[in-house]
């Protein structure tokens, strides 16, 4: 058994306040997803870890989803998400896979040495615009670094008064800059690729040594993978802190709000184009066109645009398609059971 914690430990807000009655208060307990394995959810409530079966029921929840749980830790329902990070599984596979849910602030982490890339960042942007979660962008092995300067500043402008800031992970001291969004009642998720350092500081956000860590390849510069599940800790700040593996692939579905907040200067010279269907190619009176040729806009940024905007939507076609034929079969199967049932009693 844990250490009691208290609701507003575990990330506890108004906005989750407001869903439940007093009669399920005093007589059913409040519990947090803190893990999920491959047969069961772990929870965390005030007093203690629980752990729950992956069922029909239960199917569909994430880290960082609030539940209620009956007398005897049964599930009773799932609370309404403040926000969800989600994307398409990866592989050929046509499916949705859930990150993590209830996130205040993402801390997007990319680190400053070879493996530094705007396209990825925009595309997390992509993501947490989508959740409606603030996003952070948190620049890595800023010792490993000479020219940090330049790459803040090329981030900073990617989105208007997006926060970005350059740490150490290994030291705690240079970790105290992102106290600010590590308020008490806070859930903080950390995203990016394998190797960036997220083990490393979520190491010196605890304090100590909880997540194993590696030290980049010297033939590329790239940072080793070594966190291989989702897990949730509780800093001593009052916040939570969600740790996902580094992803090697995130494939954005029906993200379109996303990718059009992330790319909102673009959007918005693309309305002054001549022609309203404009692909801002070679057409005639193309803004957007004119503002790269006068340098004012970037082409990698556009072609960045028009990559995940065309992937969003491909995606999102294929999960819907994939779900109506799910429902589709699960009806089929509904109605041959009951006809079945009909033949057993002679109807």
């Amino acid at each position: 058994m844990n250490s009691p914690i208290s609701l507003q430990q575990l990330g506890w807000q108004p906005f989750f306040q407001q869903q439940i009655s007093l009669e399920e208060l005093e007589q059913q307990t409040l519990a947090r997803v803190s893990a999920h394995h491959r047969n069961e959810y772990v929870l965390r409530s005030e007093q203690q870890t629980l752990s729950l079966v992956v069922s029909s029921a239960t199917l569909g929840l994430t880290l960082g989803d609030w539940v209620l749980l009956d007398s005897t830790a049964q599930f009773v329902r799932r609370l309404d998400r403040k926000s969800l990070f989600s994307r398409k599984a990866p592989g050929s596979g046509i499916s949705a896979q859930l990150i993590a849910a209830n996130v205040d602030t993402v801390f997007i982490v990319c680190s400053l040495n070879d493996d530094f890339n705007l396209s990825r960042i925009e595309r997390y942007l992509a993501l947490a615009h989508e959740a409606e979660v603030t996003p952070v962008v948190v620049l890595t092995k800023a010792d490993l670094c000479r020219d940090s300067e330049s790459k803040i500043i090329a981030a900073q402008q990617l989105t208007p008064l997006l926060d970005v800031v350059a740490i150490n992970a290994l030291d705690p001291v240079s970790v105290e800059i992102l106290k600010p969004w590590c308020r008490p009642g806070q859930t903080i998720s950390l995203l990016g690729s394998s190797g960036v350092g997220k083990s490393s500081l979520v190491n010196s956000l605890l304090g100590e040594q909880q997540q194993k860590t590696a030290g980049i390849r010297q033939d590329d510069s790239k940072g080793r993978h070594t966190t291989t599940a989702r897990s949730m800790h509780f800093l001593a700040s009052g916040s939570v802190l969600i740790d996902t593996p580094g992803m090697r692939e995130l494939q954005l579905a029906d993200c379109e709000t996303g990718v059009s907040q992330t790319f909102s200067d673009i959007e918005q010279l693309a309305s002054q184009c001549k022609f309203s269907d404009c692909k801002h190619e070679n057409e005639p009176g193309c803004v957007v066109r004119e503002r790269i040729a006068s340098a004012q806009l970037d082409e990698r940024r556009l072609n960045n645009y028009l990559k995940l905007q065309a992937e969003q939507e491909r995606n999102a076609i294929a999960l819907h398609e994939a779900r109506a034929k799910d429902k589709q079969f699960g009806k089929m199967v509904k109605n041959v059971g009951s006809f079945s049932r009909q033949l057993k009693r002679g109807e």
